[in-house]
């Protein structure tokens, strides 16, 4: 599948949580790609959220990673509709990187 196809379901499932089959169930796991590979967060479990950061009107990606709380930025440089994640930055704020608790 496309990374454009792979984000667009990403994309679907977080905005709506529309279940899959019926109640209680979710569509099955699928891997977002960035710059042509599967994200790989390296520690711990990922926890995805979409929003447009920087006001351009297309979702980006923020991807906390459980093992030391840093979060991960990915900005769409796609279009409407065909998302397309590439590099990421970490997250700073007031010039240091930002951190959220893991409990």
């Amino acid at each position: 599948m496309p990374n454009h196809a792979l984000a667009a379901v990403l994309a679907g499932a977080l905005s709506t949580l529309v279940p899959a089959g019926g109640p209680g169930e979710l569509a099955p796991p699928v891997r977002v790609r960035a710059g042509g590979k599967p994200i790989d967060v390296n520690v711990g479990h990922a926890a995805p959220v979409l929003h447009d950061l920087d006001g351009d009107g297309l979702p980006d990606l923020l991807l906390g990673q459980f093992g030391g709380g840093k979060l991960r930025v990915y900005i769409n440089r796609g279009r409407r509709g065909e998302p397309d994640f590439r590099d990421y930055a970490y997250l700073m704020a007031a010039g240091e990187l930002a951190k959220i608790p893991a409990s």
